[in-house]
């Protein structure tokens, strides 16, 4: 496994231009209407069922095709509703997260990468899915919901699977310790986009599928929540998870980067790990 070397919070420097506590505010704020909202409906359709049917409708990643960077060009269309800190494109979040990593960690292009495409599965709210089944944090269907999920003592009352006494208990449907790659997670951008870069055949580490496949895991790599499914891979693979988180969360900042400066970068990057046109 590649080594981490953990640098500075960059919610401590200049850039970010509030403190860590003023992030993923879900008591108060302008947005936060839309905030609940989306979670309600998240928390209310999420189910065994609903996961399995869109794991199968994407799986086979037939629904298009596209480079990366045309991905994430379509992504200057949406605003992720989920989201309390921010309130514009989802474009150039990629950029400030990748723009992050890569001043925190220049000697791994590789991670400069995953920060710019992590959300690129959210394209999925502009071809048809509210966003709802898009975006916004993770959590295990199938098992009991954990206190840490948002929002998580309002939201579930309308859920079917709150009344299956198999999905209401610790382990629901799972066996202790059997690693998160074996449990549905609820349905989202985070495992489509792992989709699409394991059917492309990503030329990236290990730990760059992973980190896209669970970033938006909070109950677990922010909360130490659902640590009795965890295998020793997954605990071995989430530092580097909270570190993605770090550089996802803190550098959203209402001053937008420069996204033409930028782009030739990250185009050659994309041309090294995931070139050309693929399979969405």
């Amino acid at each position: 496994m590649r080594s981490l070397r953990v640098d500075a919070d960059p919610s401590q420097g200049p850039e970010s231009g509030k403190a860590k506590s003023e992030y993923r505010n879900y008591r108060e704020g302008k947005l936060l209407d839309r905030v609940y909202n989306t979670y309600l409906q998240m928390h209310t359709h999420q189910t065994v069922d609903f996961v399995q049917k869109k794991s199968a409708q994407y799986g086979s990643c037939s629904l298009r095709k596209m480079s990366a960077m045309e991905a994430l060009e379509l992504l200057d269309q949406l605003v992720d509703e989920s989201d309390p800190d921010v309130d514009f494109p989802n474009s150039y979040h990629a950029y400030q997260t990748a723009e992050g990593i890569r001043r925190a960690h220049p000697d791994k292009d590789w991670f400069h990468l995953v920060g710019l495409l992590h959300d690129l599965g959210k394209v999925l709210a502009l071809f048809g899915e509210p966003q709802w089944a898009v975006v916004g944090d993770t959590f295990p269907v199938g098992c009991k919901v954990q206190k840490s999920v948002v929002f998580g003592d309002t939201t579930f009352h309308d859920n079917p699977d709150s009344r299956d006494p198999l999905y209401s208990t610790e382990y629901g449907m799972y066996q202790p310790r059997c690693g998160l790659e074996n449990v549905l997670m609820s349905w989202g951008h985070d495992e489509y986009m792992y989709r699409v870069m394991k059917f492309n055949r990503f030329a990236l580490p290990k730990e760059a599928f992973y980190m896209v496949r669970f970033h938006s895991f909070y109950p677990w790599h922010a909360h130490g929540d659902y640590l009795h499914l965890c295998s020793e891979e997954d605990l071995r693979m989430l530092p580097w998870v909270r570190e993605l988180n770090k550089f996802d969360l803190y550098t959203k900042q209402e001053e937008l980067p420069d996204v033409q400066q930028l782009r030739g970068y990250y185009q050659a990057l994309i041309d090294k790990y995931c070139p050309g046109q693929l399979c969405w």
